[in-house]
Parts: structure tokens; C-alpha cells; sequence
């Protein structure tokens, strides 16, 4: 059984791992031409990013249907793979349970097998078995200690993936993603920010979990469709979501703040020099730093108390093209009060002399 265990676990991982998520290729554009209009543009990939792809920092493309980039595989959970991941999430649990149940139940006959009681304590000797003969492997004090060490590695295994795998599949049972439930979420909050009165309707939900679970598990293990047409509920359409994309990009530019850098900030993960405060409240995310050098305009999009996260304005064409977005101490910068190009008050700051 732990053999069994072990080549179920492996064979999903490692296809989770090789196969892939299955990438938008180069160059893609929609058949139809004016379907541009309801996509985003991807400047590193040079192609349009199909519905429910996103593109990936770690692995430098657009992934189909992006759940999330996985350090674990060393690669995204996507279209391809997302079947294979999620066994995995399953497979090891379920194995690390019945390796608990063999620790645990060897630990305990072993140990009731070296007891020893008096009138006043109670003895364990480790050397050799009091009532049964001795086992075939011999169970001494060191294979005590290193059956309850494996004992707290398979139980943490059990809590830490089995929570993934719940995870995973309240996603999958609403044929959502997490990027796309994290999408659905903005498009709630500014609905309700704006008062529109508008209703964003989820459009690949089949309404049923079972339809939603057949679009990731098949027979034959290949998942339905080609990574970049995806059936739709009644009501909505190919592009529904990718149309709140754009809005919520252009929610965005409305609501972020230009800041001019006052100090330089190396880029590290967690600066010494910016204060304790700063030093212990850096964001626990896989997001990168961007290193500023005084001067610098950068256009802040969100932050938290002691950082902020936002994209560092390119004012000349030596500058590659290249988007630099990150995090940032809110210490190195300072809100622009005017724009340098027009002398105008930003963000509707009046000018005082």
C-alpha cells in the first residue's frame, strides 16, 4: 500500500511538473479581428492574452487558465496540469494518513510491549521487549525517535496539503481559478464603489458542480477544450470577463497616486536601514521590489502602512520599455503635489503658494 501510495503521489507530481500548464502561443490573436478590442495586450509576449490567461513573471509567459505559480512544481497550475496538481493535493494526504496510522500504532505496541509498572512508578526500558519476542527490526530508543519525528512530518503534510486541496477544489467546483475569484471580488468592490447598479455574472460557472468538475477531471486525462475557448453560461459571453479586466485596469490608472522617490532604496526583500517597522512588515508575497533612486516617479496603485506596491514611470526611451512594478518603502517616497510636465495640481490637490 505505501508502494502504492508512493507511484500515485510521484506520477502526479511529476506530470504536474513536466507537462505544464500549456502557454498562449506567441503571437496569438483572436479569429476575429474586432475581438481585439476586448483583450489585453501582452508587450513581452507580443500576443493578445487569451480569456482566462494570465501572464507569468516567474515563467515569462502567458499561462492558459492560470491558477497560480507553484514553487513546489517549479511551474504554474493551469489549463494542462490542473487536474494532475490537484490528484497530488489528494494522493499525499491520503498517504501520509496511513503512514501516521502505521507510526502510531508501531510506537504504541512497541511501547506497551517495554512497560513496566510498580507501586509507586511506572519503568520504560527501551532495550529489549518484556512480553512479545523481539521484531524483526529491532526498536530501539533511535527508531523511537525517528518514527516520532516522521510521525509530525506526515501530520503536518496531512493539515498544510489537505487544506490546499480543499482549496483547490471550492475553485474547481465553481469552475473559477484563484486568479479568477480574486477578479470577481475587485468587480464586487467597484460595482459597489461606483453605484452602477450593474450585475458581474461569473461566465464560466456551468451552474452545476458536476459539469464544472468534468472541465478539469476527464477519462482520459486530457482536459476539455483547447486552453482558449471556453463554453459559457447563458447571458454572458466569450469575452465577459476579460471586458471586466479592462475595466478594472482602467479602475485603476483612475485611483492611483504619483509619488516622487526622496530617498534610494536597494530593492531588498527586507531593509535594515528603513526603519524596525519597516524591517518586520514586509509583505509576506512572491511580489519583487523595485529598487528607486531619488527622483524617481512611481505610480502607486495600492499599499499598506509601511509599503506600497506601484510601477516606476519610465520618463526616457533608454529605459528599455521595460514595466518595473514592486513593492516599496513608503518611507523612500513622498506624494507629487504637482505634475511636472503640465504644473498642474494631481489628484485634484489645489496648487498653494
Amino acid at each position: 500500500m505505501l508502494l502504492n501510495w508512493t507511484v500515485m503521489i510521484l506520477y502526479n507530481y511529476f506530470s504536474a511538473m513536466f507537462v505544464g500548464p500549456g502557454y498562449v502561443p506567441l503571437g496569438w490573436t483572436p479569429e476575429k479581428s474586432q475581438d481585439c478590442m476586448y483583450l489585453q495586450y501582452c508587450k513581452v509576449c507580443q500576443s493578445y492574452k487569451a480569456p482566462r490567461s494570465h501572464h507569468c513573471r516567474k515563467c515569462n509567459r502567458c499561462v492558459m487558465k492560470m491558477d497560480h505559480h507553484c514553487p513546489w512544481i517549479n511551474n504554474c497550475c493551469g489549463y494542462q496540469n490542473h487536474a494532475s496538481f490537484t490528484l497530488f493535493l489528494l494522493l499525499a494526504p491520503l498517504g501520509c494518513i496511513h503512514a501516521s496510522f502505521i507510526f502510531i500504532m508501531t510506537m504504541y505496541t512497541q511501547l506497551y510491549n517495554r512497560i513496566s509498572f510498580g507501586w509507586s512508578s511506572v519503568k520504560i526500558d527501551m532495550s529489549a521487549a518484556k512480553r512479545d519476542p523481539r521484531p524483526i527490526i529491532p526498536f530501539g530508543l533511535s527508531a523511537f525517535a525517528a518514527s516520532l519525528f516522521a510521525l509530525g512530518l506526515a501530520l503536518g503534510t496531512t493539515i498544510a496539503v489537505g487544506m490546499l486541496f480543499i482549496i483547490q477544489m471550492k475553485v474547481i467546483l465553481t469552475n473559477k481559478t484563484s486568479i479568477e475569484s480574486w477578479i470577481e471580488e475587485k468587480a464586487k468592490d467597484r460595482i459597489q464603489y461606483y453605484q452602477t447598479g450593474e450585475t458581474f455574472i461569473f461566465p464560466y460557472d456551468m451552474g452545476s458542480k458536476w459539469k464544472n468538475f468534468r472541465q478539469v477531471f476527464t477519462w482520459s486525462g486530457i482536459p476539455e477544450g483547447d486552453g482558449l475557448d471556453w463554453p459559457v453560461r447563458d447571458g454572458c459571453h466569450q469575452y465577459s470577463l476579460t471586458i471586466e479586466q479592462l475595466k478594472q485596469k482602467a479602475d485603476k490608472r483612475v485611483r492611483s497616486v504619483r509619488y516622487r522617490a526622496v530617498e534610494d532604496y536597494s530593492g531588498v526583500c527586507c531593509p535594515v536601514t528603513k526603519g524596525v517597522k519597516t524591517f518586520f512588515t514586509t509583505p509576506c508575497t512572491e511580489e519583487p521590489r523595485i529598487a528607486l533612486s531619488k527622483g524617481d516617479l512611481i505610480l502607486a496603485t495600492r499599499g499598506l502602512k509601511h509599503w506600497m506596491y506601484g510601477e516606476k514611470i519610465l520618463i526616457s526611451a533608454a529605459d528599455g520599455g521595460i514595466r518595473e512594478r514592486g513593492w516599496f518603502p513608503r518611507k523612500c517616497v513622498e506624494k507629487c503635489q504637482y505634475d511636472s510636465e503640465t504644473d498642474q495640481p494631481v489628484d485634484g490637490e489645489k496648487k498653494s503658494k
